[in-house]
């Protein structure tokens, strides 16, 4: 699991690099033919990873519900992002590794519901959830780096 975490850290540094290299305004902005921005795929890769993990195995994450109900998956941007929500965003960005990573080393963990991701990968185990994630927060790092070519 190390390389794992290692990983995960890594994957959600570039992600703040978005914070501080891009205004609100670039964050907020939807290129013509996307149909999301930055912030979004931010907020989307924090929400996903709360119910990959925690959800799935039966305990409360750490991310409000309102949040959730604007970045699960299905949705699409409603609306300007305020900067209260990015500044919360960015401090749950990098918070949430080390509660997730204290969590899994304290044996928090006990069960997981396994479960078909919606991108066809069927999930049976707490490694198998962090793996995934990994990979989803990749994916969506490379939807970001098309989207910052036209901001």
């Amino acid at each position: 699991m190390e390389s794992v975490f290692r990983t995960w850290k890594t994957s959600r540094e570039l992600y703040l690099d978005y914070f501080n290299n891009y205004t609100l305004e670039q964050l907020n902005k939807i290129p013509n033919g996307f149909s999301n921005n930055l912030i979004w795929n931010i907020g989307h890769i924090i929400v996903a990873q709360q119910a990959l993990i925690y959800k799935d195995s039966d305990l409360e994450g750490y991310i409000p519900n309102e949040l959730f109900e604007l970045y699960k998956p299905g949705t699409k941007p409603t609306g300007k992002t305020s900067q209260n929500e990015v500044t919360e965003l960015k401090e749950l960005l990098l918070s949430l590794i080390k509660k997730t990573e204290t969590d899994f080393y304290d044996g928090k963990f006990v069960n997981y519901n396994e479960r078909m991701t919606g991108t066809g990968f069927y999930l049976t185990s707490l490694k198998d959830a962090f793996e995934f994630n990994n990979y989803h927060e990749g994916l969506h790092l490379g939807f970001m780096v098309n989207i910052k070519k036209f901001i």
